[in-house]
């Protein structure tokens, strides 16, 4: 009972933080983005390890590289729920590719994209070509995008193959690729798939019997390395059917 009664006070307490958080974020929206543009990607990061504290999500990081990871790099992970969407910038110095739906979500929406969120209409070849290209601008000034090649959530399980963005816009930026694996020990739970709700999600994260986030990161891949985006991606590929045999299965 003392157990039940002390997480219930941690769900409160970690809430009424999220909520004063947040509130103080969206008003911080309607300032000038010139304004912004130095401390409010840093302050959204800050943002969503008090989102995983309010969900009472023990998020664990695993560093499996073995030598330090470089300053400049894009992150590509799996995505089996719609926690990675804070749980990855909890952890990673990172600005997210979303898509489009996103930015119009009530309230975080607007602190998504204050934070620097890369868009994408994933059905439209233009869209996804111009995010291609702002990847590729994002890296010139610095920015380590964090992109799901999978194109979406698609289980717990991975999906048939890889889209070539983050593999062009590497090859084209010269910058390597960190990958990340991501396993959720209470795999059904995390899971977003259809009929459930993002709300609904969210009370599974809440309720879970094991509230375990393994977030598994490897050695950086290198673009020259491949003679083109698809023996990139298929490497890569190859690298995840590998984590996902020693994690989940």
């Amino acid at each position: 009972m003392l157990l039940y009664i002390a997480r219930f006070l941690r769900l409160v307490v970690g809430w009424l933080d999220l909520t004063v958080f947040t509130l103080a974020m969206y008003t911080l929206t309607w300032l000038p983005n010139s304004w912004m543009r130095g401390w409010y990607p840093p302050l959204f990061r800050s943002w969503c390890r008090v989102f995983v504290r309010a969900l009472n999500v023990d998020l664990r990081l695993h560093q499996k590289h073995k030598k330090p990871l470089p300053q400049r790099y894009i992150l590509i992970s799996n995505h089996p729920s719609a926690f990675e969407d804070i749980g990855v910038p909890a952890l990673f110095d990172v600005v997210s590719l979303a898509k489009i739906d996103v930015k119009n979500w009530f309230i975080v929406g607007r602190i998504n994209a204050a934070a620097g969120t890369l868009y994408v209409h994933r059905e439209s070849a233009e869209s996804r070509h111009a995010a291609l290209d702002h990847m590729v601008s994002a890296l010139q000034q610095g920015t380590n995008p964090a992109i799901y090649p999978e194109g979406g959530c698609k289980g717990r399980r991975l999906y048939t193959l890889f889209r070539y963005g983050a593999f062009e816009a590497s090859i084209r930026s010269g910058v390597p690729i960190v990958p990340l694996f991501i396993h959720y020990e209470a795999q059904q739970d995390f899971e977003w798939q259809p009929p459930y709700t993002l709300i609904d999600k969210m009370r599974h994260f809440m309720t879970t019997r094991n509230n375990r986030a393994n977030y598994y990161v490897f050695d950086p891949i290198y673009p020259q390395d491949f003679k083109d985006k698809a023996e990139y991606s298929q490497h890569a590929y190859s690298l995840y059917l590998g984590w996902q045999a020693k994690y989940l299965e």
